[in-house]
């Protein structure tokens, strides 16, 4: 397909400059659609001769503009092929922009012997202006088709205009294809209760460009016509969202390395093991830095073609990111939208599949690391515990300077002796100091404290000591026992829990050893000091307690004002104002505020060395393969990520205007349903593999809408901040929009996205899969993710009203739609396609996110999601069922996308109705694997030949 948009990309680039002021900005700083009209032509031919009078022609009419700068032609666009047929009737035309009126368009029309072959023979052409259609009275011209002999007897062709507000006439279709430079409005997706303004509405235009546009216009049931619009765009976050991703992953990597050198002294075994974790970390933000260098340097590109998915310096980068609008105008009906966004599989196709995809190779990890942590003599934590010591340093880093911030405001307020604004700090400061409190209060920190206790250098565990001690008293019987006491030791102080991870420390003292050590100190360790299991108890609780200090200092200083208050009529004005100095209240509460400070500051730079031993030890049994699983894992996140940045901004943009949609967006949120078409065979099972990690890490990414700066354009693009265990996407607007959402979403309340995802192979590979092979992982993947959908179901159902979800022609209940769906999956049904489309019509009903991906979205991408658009056009739009195939034909036309003989190869292991015969064998390599294969191969090839040749 990419290949296709590249072609008529550079198709638009020359048209481009036929054409300018396509845009506008309004005075209020929002962008709008232009008010240039469109001209959209159909086409049809009369009395066409074949050039073999026994036969009929296979009509087909080429487009294209003669540029009048460089005097030749630039294809424009293509029509249908229409099979025996003399007066074919097109259903596809073309569109041109309303300042083309003097241009030259040449029309010609060719007879197509074999499509297959793509072998054709030119029958005549015609050429027109633009402006000599308009020019005419009913808008509409009959041109004699010229052979190249210049001999008029090929027959004519006729081009009438077709305006978007005439619904009567005859059954016509038109697919065209539009500038650059020419915006559709945002629209509402399923929104059959929406009217939409072309001229008034928000456009993509900052996020998406490069649009390529298709008109069809197809016969309903009864009789009447509607108008079907395509537009397929490219969105700047397939580059913007990685590239700010890989920024973020380097200031985090290096925030780590500077974490680990100032963990302080270790023992020479944990030393060494710190050096060689930074040298790691050095190599990976190394190559960040080159990625991010090479991205840089890449301009005017906004997605990434299939045949650069293996390219190392793109590997960040989503394949073939594209967005898909269909909107459908019947008469006197209100347009309806449906959008859906088209990825490649987020998956690292530059590393390669030959041992699997990340949710095996993860799991590999998980064992291995365990028999590496006792190689390495250090603690072995499991993933939520990894998991949690993150969230510990994310959340510490993000709420030490707020809460300095809200005591710093507590204090300005008693210094001005304001008794709200003492009130509404006192609450913010209470709310994040508590958030603090809570996020501390875990066993992990604890027992990372006294790990690192035993990582410090000279360490020697108390079991050891004590038999130090034994030994002692055996070889110097009178000795006073005292002396061999460490001092500040407590008996009832319980024996440490973890191991001893000093390597020197843990060595039995030999003999020479323990008669040096009667020389020195009568203390066994000199310089070590007993660790204090419950300091970090105090000094946690310290925080609370200090807080409460706060709390009932602002309580005392705010019933004395009251008292003073209700005794001041008896005062004279001069007491009154003696008794009020402005520095009172801040004189008293200083002292408490500063000691707070001063305990959060302590905390977290405890917390902060504890957490860090644990991600050391983590990085330390990760050490032979856990880097570059953490790389490949960013890469795939950063794929799935800029998808999910893409749709979630398509969707916001679209119910801009939809109070219900707003309502859930910020109550409960939106599912993102993922549809993929992988096979789980071969090399695919390795990116389905990679695609779930990827689809379900998408788990830690909220959504925040702000109030853009500026009505500058640059002004409008998504900013992405966070690490990698949380990350929020912000998504400006300009402030006459911003102005009108709920006031919990401009209060910059986290929007949540529910990532779910569905996979039915569809090709050859899974049949051989299901017949050969093992499709658990499909079934396991499909199960999970039903589990998902239908508890955000139940969520959604008990906090927004029904009436904020979008009506659809079909009745059927969601509840039942999600039963229908839950026995499907579990069901034993090879290719069992019916999981998508139950899938796809929940998230629709729900509000949701639609995204359908094979390995490059190309062929079995766009299957699908013309299938999904003929079936909605049928369901929910009457589309005649002898229209239906038909449809679905120009809608999956190569040729309408450019050059009429420069055909796209069909990717690997698709089949579709205009492929040549010989695409349907399978590749004999592959089959030779396995003699029942082989039969089946010869089975189907002879097969397949007789259908040929007969």
């Amino acid at each position: 397909m990419e290949d296709s948009i590249q072609h008529l990309g550079h198709c638009l680039v020359d048209m481009k400059e036929l054409s300018a002021n396509a845009e506008r900005i309004s005075t209020a700083g929002g962008i709008r659609t232009s008010k240039l009209e469109q001209v959209e032509l159909s086409l049809a031919c009369n009395d066409l001769v074949a050039l073999g009078r026994d036969r009929k022609p296979n009509a087909l009419v080429q487009v294209a503009v003669i540029d009048p700068h460089k005097q030749h032609l630039v294809s424009h666009g293509c029509t249908e092929i229409v099979e025996a047929n003399k007066d074919p009737l097109f259903l596809t035309g073309v569109t041109f922009p309303s300042d083309y009126p003097e241009t030259l368009v040449k029309l010609m029309v060719y007879d197509v012997k074999d499509k297959n072959q793509e072998s054709g023979s030119l029958l005549g052409s015609a050429t027109f202006s633009v402006g000599d259609l308009l020019r005419t009275k009913d808008e509409q011209l009959t041109l004699n088709l010229r052979s190249s002999d210049g001999v008029c007897t090929a027959g004519t062709v006729v081009v009438s205009r077709l305006k978007m507000g005439e619904m009567e006439g005859v059954e016509v279709d038109h697919i065209a294809t539009n500038t650059p430079s020419h915006r559709c409005p945002i629209v509402c997706e399923p929104a059959h209760h929406c009217c939409v303004d072309q001229e008034e509405n928000l456009l993509t235009g900052p996020v998406f460009r490069n649009p390529v546009c298709k008109v069809y216009t197809f016969q309903t049931t009864d009789s009447k016509r509607m108008i079907v619009r395509e537009q397929m765009e490219e969105c700047t976050l397939s580059f913007s969202i990685p590239k700010q991703l890989l920024s973020l992953y380097i200031q985090e990597d290096m925030s780590r390395v500077q974490d680990l050198t100032e963990l302080g002294e270790l023992s020479p075994h944990w030393d060494n093991l710190r050096k060689e974790v930074i040298t790691r970390y050095g190599g990976i933000i190394s190559s960040y830095q080159e990625t991010l260098a090479e991205l840089d340097k890449i301009t005017g590109c906004s997605f990434k073609p299939s045949c650069c998915k293996a390219q190392k310096s793109l590997e960040f980068i989503p394949i073939n990111l594209h967005t898909q609008r269909m909107r459908v105008s019947c008469l006197k009906k209100t347009d309806a939208f449906y959008d859906i966004v088209t990825v490649g599989a987020p998956a690292a196709h530059f590393q390669g599949f030959k041992s699997g995809g990340l949710q095996r190779l993860l799991s590999r990890y998980e064992a291995d690391k365990k028999s590496f942590s006792t190689a390495c003599q250090c603690i072995y934590y499991s993933p939520e515990h990894t998991a949690k010591a993150q969230e510990v340093l994310s959340i510490t880093s993000l709420l030490q300077p707020l809460i300095t911030s809200l005591a710093d405001q507590l204090l300005q307020a008693a210094q001005e002796h304001s008794s709200p604004g003492l009130r509404d700090a006192l609450k913010s400061l209470s709310d994040k100091t508590e958030q603090f409190v809570h996020t501390l209060k875990d066993e992990l920190v604890k027992s990372a404290l006294l790990a690192l206790h035993a990582a410090r250098p000279g360490y020697v565990s108390k079991s050891q000591r004590q038999s130090a001690v034994q030994g002692h008293h055996q070889g110097h019987i009178g000795t006073d026992g005292e002396q061999n006491q460490i001092p500040g030791q407590s008996p009832a102080t319980p024996e440490p829990t973890a191991t001893c991870n000093n390597v020197e420390g843990c060595q039995t003292p030999t003999g020479e050893e323990a008669e040096l050590g009667k020389t020195k100190n009568q203390d066994s360790i000199p310089h070590h000091k007993e660790y204090d299991e419950e300091e970090w108890d105090r000094v946690w609780a310290n925080v609370a307690k200090c807080l409460n200090c706060v709390i009932a200092m602002v309580d005392k200083l705010q019933e004395e004002d009251n008292n003073k208050q209700e005794s001041a009529p008896e005062q004279q004005l001069a007491d009154v104002i003696t008794s009020h100095t402005p520095g009172d209240w801040k004189e008293q509460l200083y002292p408490v505020v500063t000691r707070l400070k001063e305990c959060v500051k302590e905390v977290v730079e405890k917390a902060k060395k504890a957490m860090t031993f644990v991600l050391l030890q983590e990085a330390v049994c990760s050490l032979p393969q856990g880097f570059g699983l953490q790389q490949r894992r960013d890469v795939v996140f950063s794929q799935a990520l800029a998808a999910l940045a893409c749709g979630f901004v398509l969707r916001l943009y679209a119910g801009m205007q939809d109070k219900g949609f707003l309502k859930q967006l910020h109550l409960v949120g939106l599912v993102a349903q993922f549809e993929s078409l992988l096979s789980t065979y071969s090399e695919e099972i390795g990116m389905l593999e990679d695609m779930e990690v990827g689809i379900s890490d998408l788990h830690k990414v909220v959504f925040k809408i702000t109030e853009a700066k500026t009505a500058d354009l640059s002004e409008l693009q998504p900013f992405l901040c966070g690490r990698r265990d949380h990350f929020t996407v912000e998504v400006p607007l300009p402030q006459p929009i911003f102005q009108t959402l709920p006031e919990e979403i401009k209060e910059g309340r986290p929007l949540r996205v529910f990532p779910v995802l569905f996979n039915v192979g569809i090709n050859e590979q899974q049949t051989i899969a299901e017949r050969f092979g093992d499709i658990s992982l499909q079934e396991r993947i499909n199960q999970k993710n039903f589990e998902i959908l239908d508890a955000y179901y139940k969520l959604l159902n008990e906090k927004v009203p029904l009436e904020c979800l979008p009506c659809f022609q079909a009745q059927t209940d969601i509840k039942e739609l999600l039963e229908t769906l839950g026995q499907n999956v579990v069901t034993k049904k090879r290719k069992n396609v019916e999981i998508l489309w139950i899938a796809g019509a929940i998230c629709r009903r729900l509000n949701g996110i639609r995204f359908t991906s094979c390995k490059s979205a190309k062929d079995r991408t766009s299957m699908s999601v013309t299938l999904e658009q003929c079936a909605l056009l049928r369901d929910e739009h009457q589309l005649s069922k002898d229209f239906f195939v038909r449809a679905l034909d120009c809608m999956r036309s190569r040729l309408t996308q450019g050059d009429t003989w420069q055909w796209e190869d069909p990717e690997a292991g698709t089949v579709t109705e205009n492929k040549p015969a010989s695409r349907h064998f399978y590749p004999i390599a592959l089959l030779l694997v396995s003699s029942h294969l082989l039969v089946v191969w010869l089975i189907l090839s002879l097969v397949f030949l007789l259908a040929k040749y007969q």
